[in-house]
């Protein structure tokens, strides 16, 4: 007859069990990082940005890295006025 061990649930090792919330905090700010470069990087139809962001896993870096340096910036509506009445024509 064949010897079956009782099934047990999986044992977390403690190094992991101190580590799981900063685990936890790790992957919900790539998560957020990577969605907030993808949604500017398609909005922008920057193609090789968005295959780049979407291929390469770096923990947020290279997601940071495009949102502060190299994603495309609006033009704010306060700076400059699109029509100025008291001009005329």
């Amino acid at each position: 007859m064949q010897y079956f061990p009782q099934f047990t649930p999986p044992v977390i090792p403690g190094f992991l069990v101190a580590f799981l919330p900063l685990i936890i905090v790790i992957a919900l700010w790539t998560v957020i990082a990577k969605g907030f470069a993808l949604w500017h990087s398609a909005r922008n139809s920057q193609k090789w940005w968005f295959i780049a962001l979407l291929v390469v896993n770096t923990l947020g870096i290279l997601e940071v890295i495009y949102l502060i340096w190299f994603r495309t910036k609006s033009p704010s509506s306060n700076s400059t006025p699109a029509h100025d009445s008291s001009v005329q024509a």
